[in-house]
């Protein structure tokens, strides 16, 4: 199997060295089998790590993505990609995850403006987080340093707290998971005898917002819904 039309995304990683795993001789040999082009055999090495080291790397990830789709497992190489995604939020790995949805006519993979904004306020998020947080600690300090302030100083302190809050709140990661049976259930009630909404997909993406005993609670068609346990796998 050829690699050129793979680098094309994966060089959205530069030439950085996988840092997030251990130097392990399982990885090694993936590596060196996937330098080699043996594709296919470097992907049980691969597997082999995420498993039982359970730590990866976006590159890592993105190469199990490419040997999968090569298969024709596209729900696989969907899950391969939204775990990369999920660690380091990036425009071309979404790109190739909704083109990847498009050709096999799955939901849940917008590749709008909106979308694309959104990517780069989470890659950036942890980095905003610590920012805000750091503003908040050292307004706070001079402020009660300074305790005879105008009160107008403080009702501002309180704003940029609640405004930065809010704001962060709404940018923070989003728990998504993959629909991992064919026509799965989506139900409008945590219960077999709820009415029945739809039939998702295998690969489908649902936005989860929370867990009810066997159930998960999933955003669709901007509503709740609920779909059986086994029939998602949640991406972390």
């Amino acid at each position: 199997m050829k690699k050129a039309l793979f680098f094309s995304f994966l060089a959205l990683l530069g030439s950085q060295p996988i840092l997030a795993q251990k130097d392990t001789e399982a990885l090694q040999k993936a590596d060196s089998l996937f330098a080699a082009d043996s594709i296919e055999a470097a992907y049980p090495f691969y597997r082999q790590v995420l498993r039982q080291q359970k730590v990866y790397s976006p590159r890592m990830l993105l190469r199990m993505a490419y040997v999968q789709e090569g298969l024709g497992h596209y729900p696989a190489a969907l899950y391969y990609l939204s775990l990369a995604q999920a660690r380091q939020p990036r425009r071309s790995t979404w790109a190739k995850m909704a083109s990847l949805a498009q050709r096999h006519r799955l939901t849940g993979y917008p590749d709008s403006w909106r979308q694309q904004l959104r990517i780069v306020f989470r890659r950036y998020y942890y980095r905003l987080l610590q920012a805000a947080l750091l503003v908040a600690v050292v307004g706070g300090t001079v402020l009660w340093l300074r305790r005879r302030e105008r009160r107008g100083w403080w009702v501002a302190y309180a704003a940029y707290v609640l405004a930065t809050a809010a704001f962060l709140n709404l940018l923070r990661p989003e728990r998504s998971g993959l629909v991992a049976r064919s026509r799965a259930a989506l139900m409008a009630g945590p219960s077999p005898g709820a009415t029945w909404l739809t039939t998702a997909a295998v690969g489908d993406r649902l936005v989860v917002l929370g867990k009810q005993d066997v159930w998960y609670r999933v955003r669709w068609q901007g509503k709740d819904a609920y779909i059986r346990q086994h029939d998602l796998l949640e991406v972390q």
